[in-house]
Formats: C-alpha cells, structure tokens, sequence
C-alpha cells in the first residue's frame, strides 16, 4: 500500500504527460487494489476469492454512491480527500477497471501465498 497510494495520486494528479486514459483509469486500478489489499489485510482469515468479492463488492458501493446528491456529501467531495476516496462522477467503466484491478490483486495475493509471501501473512 506504501507504494500504490503514492502511485496512485502521482498518476492521477501529476501533470506528468501520461496518456489520457492512464490518468483516468490508472488512479482508479490502484485505488481498487488498495481496496483489495485492505480488505486482504484487515481480514486475514479471507482466501482470495472471497477477499477480492468483497472489495468488489465495496468498490461497486462507493461508486454508486457517487450518484447520493446531498450538501453534506458534497462538501466531503469538494475535499482532496474526498476527490480521492468518494469520487465525484459515476461511471460503469470505473466499476469495470476496479474489477479488473482486484482480479489482478488476487492474482498476486494467491500466487504470492503459495510461495511463502502472502499479503496475509
């Protein structure tokens, strides 16, 4: 997570000449991996599969949540923080990257477990 966070706001926020669709999405796959991750990490007990279908299933909420029109929620949105955590726009095509990235972050997490150097351990 120590190395995904900083990834994250640098390719999402850095005007560093990435392409277009990096900026969008990359910030979107990594933030669903640290999803992942904490949710590998805080529930230890979770095998992959499991770990990754409830981080889908976090990230599908927070980005229906998007949708919810309320002044308090939008005070938290006109944030940083909450730029970064809540978004501001609804999109199918994020719900679809997020997957994406927590498959992958299974991936490594189950690969990663049966060498020895799991997330969990």
């Amino acid at each position: 997570m120590a190395l995904l966070i900083p990834l994250g706001l640098l390719c999402r926020f850095a005007p560093i000449g990435l392409p277009q669709a990096v900026v969008k999405y990359g910030g979107s796959f990594l933030w669903a991996a640290i999803v992942y991750l904490l949710v590998a990490v805080l529930l230890p007990q979770l095998r992959p599969l499991a770990a990754g279908t409830l981080a889908a299933a976090i990230a599908v909420v927070v980005e229906y949540v998007k949708l919810i029109q309320s002044p308090s929620l939008d005070i938290i949105r006109a944030t940083f923080a909450g730029k970064v955590l809540l978004g501001r726009f609804f999109s199918f095509k994020d719900i679809a990257v997020y997957w994406v990235a927590i498959r992958c972050a299974a991936w490594i997490d189950r690969r990663a477990s049966r060498g020895g150097c799991a997330v969990k351990s």
